[in-house]
């Protein structure tokens, strides 16, 4: 493809001189991931600019997306997802997609991975592993299914995807215009790969050779870059550690005030990023798991509690647990049983970005930087697909889902409203894919109803079609359990029959309670039987090692309730950070 590269040395400018050099109708991609390393400040001049007809190319839409869609800058949007973490769904995305203003195309993760490789290496195509059982091989644009011409196996093939923008946030640019990038990679490396011109803003420009002293880093070389713009706080109110974390009190302000432009409730303060938020980014692990938790005053175990402790139950020291893009009761269960009866177990967050993390506490603020210190390593999306999911090797991911079927089958698309109207959903992610690479399917409906648990879903995003050993041992994937945990029971997907029966039936609740509130006709195992309530000391650690404050319940609550419980959760959060910064401040 023809690149605006000069030839080893990419240009100095300042935000917008790259802003200019974006064209309307470009095919344009977004680096950085949920709240980590998002170019924002570049993103504000793209929007200011008078841009039009983009397509917006990415894994994730957000917070990125919402800031082109209020600038009217997208005529198209590409994406395997979005949403806007613990605010939800993304109110502007949700309006275009609904009324199908602008055309949304979604992707499989590994469809959108392989597609980009496919640009990247000059290809005129790219396999990948076929989402079986599901229906998004005929959404993904461009993908098709045929015999390998090697070994005759039904495949996928995608074309390139090709970008003509890239722009992404880092930490750093030495003066001869390599880029460092810190933490986890997202798609960057695969999406500057595949475009024409790299644009990239950066916290420091540092003196050549200054790169190498720095530890687990990756680097964009030079001839990969286009044009750099030196930006501090560019990410703000975003993420870009070491230097800052991600605002979430910035954030949220931002997001309650509808009326104004995010544009401008999302500028950096005049004083620049507040210390409390650059502080943050210096608070140690240890600290963090020293700091008392502010007291939870809740004796009886709550219906969150018991689904996190009863996941965990299925994790032991052979597990590999990746936490998806927004999932705080699998981030909980997971780190629950590290921290109790599974210590070897391997932790991945951020979607598998950070590998092997410590259980740290989950504090909203802290939980990207503490996981960043405690990985043993730092990884992208495209690698760990390569390396861990397609290979097999990852035993489990739960993932929430707005609605199962009797068959399993999930729909995170979009559900039909009786108007006939659409409610548009985040996506499916990766799950399309993964639903069938790892060992165990669990999926979770926090809210069991007739209308989450229905006989047929409209739309199969993700789906186990894969079950049997003998489907899947050909494909190179371990055989496990395919659970659905609900707020009044546990399924298990009968390799049988192929469908849902129940095996667990939450405390005090009772079968004709679990059928009332089924689309379906509900089949019992003949060995069905009552969950058991979290021990104490399990309860303690959740409560107060864990999960101090309570970002598992999250999940359990009405959109109505959400605001109130956001509201009480960021300010515990501010309480812990500010206590563990004057910890750490204390202990020098």
């Amino acid at each position: 493809m023809t690149s605006l590269v000069e030839p080893n040395r990419p240009r100095f400018t300042d935000v917008e001189g790259l802003a200019a050099l974006v064209g309307s109708g470009d095919v344009f991609g977004v680096g950085g991931h949920h709240f980590a390393r998002l170019p924002i400040a570049l993103l504000r001049a793209i929007a200011g600019s008078d841009i039009k007809d983009l397509r917006y190319v990415c894994w994730a839409g957000g917070l990125p997306l919402e800031l082109l869609l209020e600038a009217d800058a997208v005529a198209e949007i590409d994406l395997c997802f979005s949403s806007l973490d613990i605010f939800g769904l993304p109110p502007r995305f949700r309006a275009v997609a609904e009324t199908n203003a602008v055309p949304v195309r979604d992707w499989t993760a590994l469809a959108m991975i392989q597609a980009l490789r496919a640009a990247q290496q000059n290809l005129p195509s790219m396999p990948f592993q076929l989402p079986q059982g599901s229906d998004m091989l005929a959404r993904v644009p461009g993908a098709l299914a045929a015999p390998d011409p090697v070994a005759g196996t039904e495949t996928g093939f995608i074309p390139p995807l090709r970008l003509d923008t890239f722009v992404v946030h880092a930490q750093r640019a030495d003066e001869s215009g390599n880029v460092q990038i810190i933490g986890p990679r997202a798609l960057d490396f695969a999406m500057a790969g595949a475009a024409r011109q790299v644009l990239v803003t950066v916290e420091e420009i540092v003196p050549v050779g200054a790169l190498r002293h720095d530890g687990r880093q990756s680097i964009l070389t030079r001839n990969q870059v286009s044009a750099i713009a030196l930006a501090p706080s560019g990410a703000y109110p975003a993420s870009c550690l070491p230097f800052y974390v991600t605002d979430y009190q910035a954030l949220s302000g931002a997001f309650a005030a509808r009326e104004a432009p995010l544009a401008d409730t999302l500028r950096l303060p005049s004083e620049g990023v507040p210390e409390l938020v650059q502080d943050a980014a210096k608070i140690r692990a240890e600290t963090a798991l020293a700091t008392p938790a502010l007291a939870q005053g809740e004796k009886k175990a709550s219906i969150d509690e018991i689904i996190a402790a009863r996941i965990a139950a299925e994790l032991d020291n052979d597990s590999f647990a990746s936490a998806g893009a927004v999932s705080p009761l699998a981030n909980v269960a997971y780190r629950l049983a590290k921290a109790t009866h599974a210590p070897d177990m391997i932790i991945a967050t951020m979607s598998c970005g950070h590998l092997d993390i410590a259980p740290s506490p989950m504090i909203l603020s802290l939980i990207e930087s503490l996981d960043c210190e405690t990985a043993v390593a730092h990884a992208g999306g495209d690698d760990t697909y390569s390396t861990y999911y397609q290979a097999g090797a990852v035993t489990h991911e739960i993932v929430g889902a707005a609605q199962v079927d009797r068959r399993g089958r999930v729909n995170t698309i979009a559900l039909r409203k009786r108007d006939g109207g659409l409610i548009r959903l985040p996506g499916q992610g990766g799950m399309a894919d993964v639903a069938n690479m790892h060992r165990d399917y669990l999926l979770y409906v926090p809210r069991h109803s007739v209308q989450s648990l229905v006989d047929d879903v409209e739309i199969a995003s993700s789906a186990r079609g894969l079950l049997t050993q003998n489907e899947r041992e050909p494909m190179g994937y371990r055989t496990g359990e395919a659970l659905v945990f609900t707020d009044l029971c546990v399924f298990r997907l009968d390799r049988s029959s192929r469908e849902l029966i129940v095996i667990e039936t939450m405390p005090d609740i009772t079968q004709q309670q679990i059928r009332d509130a089924t689309g379906f006709p509900v089949s019992f195992d003949a060995d069905c039987r009552q969950i058991p309530l979290p021990s104490n000391d399990t309860l303690d650690v959740l409560r107060n090692r864990i999960d101090p404050l309570g970002l598992r319940r999250l999940e359990f609550v009405s959109a109505k309730e959400r605001g109130a419980l956001i509201a009480e959760i960021l300010a515990a959060d501010r309480i812990m950070v500010e206590r563990c910064i004057a910890a750490q401040t204390a202990g020098g």
